[in-house]
Order: C-alpha cells, then structure tokens, then sequence
C-alpha cells in the first residue's frame, strides 16, 4: 500500500517545513478545541549488517497538548509480529483469504531469521521506569504524571533484529535488497481525541505521533542508505551525496554514520544494501527527487524514465491537491510491493515500467493523503487509501495522456463487485476487522476512490476539486477524520452532506435506481422513476431523441439542501426526498413520440450497483 525513502540536502531545507516544536496551529474552520501530541525523537543506532540486528539508544521528548493528565504511555514493537504464533502469523494462517506475502510464512521462521524489538533500561526525566511487552505493545507507567501542556523526556535502550522479508520491513527481499528498515524502532503510540491508539501490529497500517526526528545510523561503509529525512553529513558520506565537496568517507573500523533530520513528519524509514545506484533528479518547487536501485541492467532504463515521471506527479499533486512542504522525497527499491512513508517509499523495482510508475505515482500521493493529511490509517482506511487511489488514478491518466473519461472507472467496478457480493462491511470497520483481506482491500482504495469521484457528480467537479485543496490548507500537519472532511466539503459547497458521508461510510446501503415506465398525465408525459436501494443520490437523467438530440434533467435530493450548478441547457426540476420511493418526472413540452430513450446518470458518475434498469428504450 505504501513505500518511501530518503533525502539528502544539507542546507537546511528545515526551515520550509520545520514546526514550532510544541505549538500546533488550530484548523481555520474554527475548532479551536484540536489539539494533537507531539514528539521529539533523538536515535543513534549501530547495524550489524552481517547478523542483521541493531542495538540503539533513544531519548524522546514527549509533550502532551491534551487536556488530560496522563499516567502511562505506550510504544509499537512492530518487528515484534514476524514470530511465529504472533497475531500477524495466526491472523495469517486463519483467515480465508490471506495476503499471499504472508501466507504461513511467519510460522515457518527460525530464531535467526525473525524479527524481533526489545526495549531495556526506560527512565523518565532520570527515573527508571517499568515497562511491559505485550506482544507488539510496549506498556509504560509513568513515575510522574504528565499533566496537560507539560513534557517529559522518555529514554531507553533497544535491540533488534531484522525478519526474512515478510511483509513491508525485511532483509534480502524477492530483488536481493538487502534492508528494508520500515517499523523498526520503538514507535510512540497516538494519543488523541478518541484515547490511546494501541492496536496490535496485525496486518493493516499506521498512526503516528507528529514531531521531530534526529537519526545517526552506523552502517558498514560500503552500504547506501536512501529514507526520511535531510542527510547532515554528506562530505563524511561520500556516496555520491555531495560530488562537488565530498572527499573520501570517514570510516571508522570500516563503518560509517548516517546523520538525518526530519522535521514535523510522524514516521521514520530507510532502506540500505550494497549495491545501490543513486540518482538526484531536481525536481518542482526545488524538490530533489532521489532515486535508489539496485545496480541490474535489466531494471536501469525504467528506473531513468521513472524520473522525470516522478517531477510530472509531484507537479500534478502540487497543482490538484496543495504544495509538497518538504525538499526532498525519496524512491527507494526495496520492500514487498509498494509502501509509502515519511520523505520516502519502499517500492519493488523489476516491474513493467507501466508498473513502476503507477505504485510510484500512489505511493508519491500518499506523501499528501497520510503523511501531510495524516488520518488514522487503522480506524479510517478508506481515506487514506481511496484518496490516493483516486488522485493517482488521474495523475496517471493525465501524465501518460491515457484519455480515461473516468479515470477510476475500475474503482467503480470493483466496488459494485463487492456490493453484490454478500461479503461487504461497512467502512468504519477497523482495517483488522475485515472477515475478509479483499473485502478490506476493495472497500479502501476502490470504495474509498469512488467516495471522492462520486462526490464530484453530487456538488459538481470543480467544487469538488475546491473542496481538495481546502482540505489540504486545513488539515496539513494535522490528524483529519471522515467528519472534518465533511465539514470541509459542506463549508465550501454550501451542501449538507451529512447524508452522503453516512450512507456511504457507515452502511453497506447500495445505490440503486430505475426508470420503471413511461405515461401520460394531463397531456404530459411523464417517466416514473424508482429508489430501489436503501442510499439516496441526486439524479441526472438524459431523454434522446429520435434524431439525436438530447434534453438534461437534474433532481436534487432534497436531503442535500442545495444544487450543483449546471449549464443553462439543463433542467432543474423539484427536489427528490429520500421516503419517497417513487418520482415521477414530467417532461414539458416533450412528444412522447419523439422519445428513444432515457438514461440515469449517462456518464456514469454514480456508483449504481444495478446499471441495467438505468435505460429505458422507446424506440430502436
């Protein structure tokens, strides 16, 4: 779902990005009651590149900007799932339709090949502190409360080791990449609005603290690391990073140290192996794009025409969605499949180039969609994952000049499978509690793509695409949920859509609506129309002529308190209220007889689960 790297400018780009540390602005849409909590990550961590375990230090401010007191805190040991009868593995093995990365592939580890993260020696402001594993959950009381706007500095020792590639984080993934290093330190858990967020590392994705990340990693000197964050030391690196400065790499006992920053984001990765090629393309708005790739030349033509690829999304997503606030962002081989993360993804690379474009294209979007506009991936999936989809959908179809109509079209269809299929839930289900791994997958980036297509046909286009952008200006660097986007979309369109947003999100309501027949009344012929399915939807309906011609009908739901504007060759007829199962449409003017057909939703912009009933023909 997600992949991302590293970066690499020294002159501090933190400046474009960097956060007051412990303020955060409240949203413009005038909730002055938000509040998130906020990090300060100081890490120093030496790789044994040959065992593949790590030890490391860690001090962390904590300051809690919440209006509660505070007595514990908790961390994520997510290396802590690659054992065998963990959650993930369990998880993996029962249920019908496991990911096919995982499978029981867990159970079949050795004790050099899991993964595992331990944490001794916690202390808080010099007070040593008990602390309690619970598979990938790491309990922490306090010695001393933390009152609301008070910090506290956090400080402990951990060790690791690094799984066989499972899923997301692993050592010598399917293209010989050696380190994936994605989840692999302990991570402090959210506390928001909703309580602690302290879901175990099951399957599913993340949710982040926001806050600062000071990195040094200690790696053999013949390995390149690519990740989150601006390299502070490239004339000690050497690797390439400052070829007009940097003289041979200060090693020492034929090891090298890394030393990232990574301003006002809520995740760290990086990805190493041996054998990387690098590339610095100069991107947009003086973003430098980096390239890291395993040096095979079956791979390096498409790795070079993914480049300026990458500019033209990044350009696309800066004009469609809001300006990329960092200087860098990093493509990194490495991983399962594609994932993204703070500055950076994780991708495979022996793809098409067709391929390799459109996981860089969703994971780049997802740099908006998570890691600016950072909802609970857990809890509401279906933003993060359909948002993306959606725009990345478009960004492809206008970088490749594809001439999609509909871009998502077969988001579309894949939603509609699911609907019919019995085994839909509804989108609030927590991404662990899916029956099934293709209910999950189908109802975030398919359902979760349609929401966002589909609200463009309700309000109209261009509104909806006003809508985007005041989302991002008002919920960058901050925690949104399905609400706030709501009420964005309403103070923007003028519309209540309270109905959409619950129907759609809460339900598995389906739409469904048909043209039943045709009459006369009083001289006027009139098409009766039917709401078969539990969720409302205005309507556009097309009447053609014999000759060709055609006359536009719009039917605002009455629910929505408002009407999309339209071109003047369209008619806007009396609003449709929900409890009315039947409509009855009258077409002034119009000679039955010169009628062929009648059409609901002729482009196709509405998620009708049944399309059939959509057209009624009159005449051949």
């Amino acid at each position: 779902m997600k992949k991302i790297a590293l970066i690499l400018t020294v002159a501090i780009a933190l400046a474009s990005c960097n956060s007051s540390k412990n303020v955060v602005a409240t949203p413009a849409a005038g909730s002055s009651t938000y509040w998130q909590q906020h990090v300060n990550y100081d890490m120093d961590v030496d790789m044994d590149v040959d065992r593949y375990q790590y030890t490391g230090r860690q001090k962390l401010v904590y300051t809690n900007n919440s209006p509660e007191t505070l007595d514990r805190v908790y961390y994520h040991l997510f290396f802590n799932a690659f054992q065998p009868g963990s959650e993930m593995d369990v998880r993996s093995r029962s249920i019908a339709d496991p990911d096919r990365r995982v499978g029981s592939r867990i159970a079949a580890l050795e004790p050099n090949e899991i993964g595992y993260l331990h944490v001794s020696n916690v202390e808080q402001d010099g007070k040593a502190l008990l602390a309690n594993e619970e598979g990938t959950i790491l309990v922490v009381k306090l010695a001393k409360v933390l009152e609301p706007g008070q910090s506290t500095t956090l400080e402990l020792d951990f060790n690791g080791q690094l799984p066989v590639q499972v899923r997301r984080s692993g050592r010598n993934n399917a293209e010989g990449v050696a380190l994936s290093m994605t989840q692999w330190y302990p991570k402090m858990a959210e506390f928001d609005k909703y309580g602690w967020n302290t879901s175990p590392y099951i399957a599913r994705e993340f949710h982040g603290v926001w806050g600062d990340f000071d990195v040094e990693i200690t790696i053999d000197n013949d390995y390149t690391i690519g990740g989150t964050g601006y390299l502070q030391n490239p004339k000690e690196i050497g690797h390439g990073y400052d070829k007009a400065n940097s003289g041979p790499a200060k090693s020492i006992d034929g090891k090298l140290k890394w030393h990232f920053k990574a301003p006002q984001v809520h995740d760290f990765a990086w990805g190493a192996d041996k054998d990387f090629i690098h590339d610095i393309y100069k991107g947009a708005n003086g973003v430098d794009l980096h390239f890291y790739y395993k040096d095979k030349d079956e791979i390096k033509e498409n790795w070079k025409r993914l480049q300026p690829a990458t500019n033209e999304f990044l350009k696309y997503f800066n004009e469609h969605v809001g300006d990329y606030p960092y200087q860098q962002y990093s493509v990194i081989q490495g991983g399962d499949g594609g994932m993204e993360y703070a500055m950076c993804t994780l991708i495979t690379g022996e793809r098409p180039f067709g391929s390799l474009a459109g996981v860089t294209a969703h994971e780049f979007a997802h740099s908006w969609f998570n890691h600016i506009l950072a909802t609970n991936e857990s809890k509401d999936e279906w933003m993060d994952e359909g948002f993306t989809t959606y725009i990345s959908n478009l960004a492809m179809n206008a970088v490749f000049k594809e001439g999609k109509e509909n871009p998502n079209a077969r988001s579309y269809q894949s939603y509609i499978g699911l609907a019919k299929s019995g085994k839909e839930q509804p989108q609030t289900t927590h991404a662990d509690r899916y029956e099934y791994n293709g209910a999950y997958g189908t109802s975030a980036y398919s359902k979760g793509a349609v929401f966002m297509a589909q609200l463009g046909y309700i309000v109209g286009d261009e509104v909806r695409d006003d809508i985007i952008k005041e989302y991002f200006n008002t919920w960058k660097f901050k925690h949104p949920d399905p609400n706030d986007f709501k009420r964005v979309a309403e103070r923007v369109s003028g519309f209540d859509l309270e109905w959409y947003l619950r129907d759609w999100t809460m339900t598995t309501n389906t739409i469904d609506y048909s043209i039943e027949n045709t009459s006369t009344v009083d001289g006027v012929n009139v098409i009766s129309l039917k709401r078969n399915g539990l969720m409302p939807m205005p309507l556009d309906v097309e009447v053609t002529m014999n000759d060709g011609s055609t006359k536009m009908y719009y039917i605002p739901l009455a629910e929505m308190r408002g009407e999309k504007k339209i071109s003047r060759n369209v008619i806007t007829v009396a609003d449709w209220a929900w409890a009315y199962p039947t409509y009855e449409l009258a077409l002034e003017g119009v000679d039955k007889n010169n009628i062929k057909s009648v059409t609901i939703d002729p482009k196709k912009m509405m998620a009708d689960v049944n399309k059939e009933n959509n057209t009624l023909q009159l005449q051949e």
